[in-house]
């Protein structure tokens, strides 16, 4: 369901399904050289489960634009935003500034807060007090299509 577009995300909510639940074989899948066949144990994997800490604070955007690529967020993938995390030095955030959601990582000291994107083409943000802003949100976990 979708709950708010934007020009940079766009918001959708989580809908959890019963009994929801890919296979999922624990075997581990090598990335360098090929292991020899083991016996494969079968189970159910809930990404709910795997991605989802908090339901009634998580949500789900859909990235437009490059000012992230560097984090390996790129144009249309998928995040998944805590709102009950804390916001901290160096997570990545989705911010509310000046009407528009945005998607940076959070600088932030004794001189003030700052929005880093993860592109050198992007200019950093330097937040003031003219500016509206709200932290929103932490991005726990991006999907990828491949």
């Amino acid at each position: 369901m979708q709950l708010h577009k934007s020009n940079t995300l766009t918001f959708f909510a989580p809908k959890t399904y019963n009994n929801s639940g890919a296979h999922f074989f624990d075997a581990g899948i090598s990335a360098g050289f090929p292991s020899p066949a083991e016996d494969f144990k079968e189970q159910r994997l809930s990404l709910d489960r795997e991605l989802v800490k908090n339901k009634e604070a998580t949500f789900f955007a859909r990235v437009s634009g490059q000012s992230m690529i560097g984090a390996g967020l790129d144009d249309n993938d998928l995040l998944v935003i805590d709102r009950s995390l804390e916001p901290t030095n160096n997570k990545i955030a989705v911010c509310f500034l000046d009407g528009e959601f945005t998607v940076k990582r959070l600088k932030v000291n004794a001189e003030g807060i700052w929005l880093q994107p993860e592109n050198p083409n992007y200019p950093i943000i330097k937040v003031t007090t003219e500016n509206d802003f709200v932290i929103w949100g932490i991005v726990t976990n991006v999907i990828k299509k491949v």
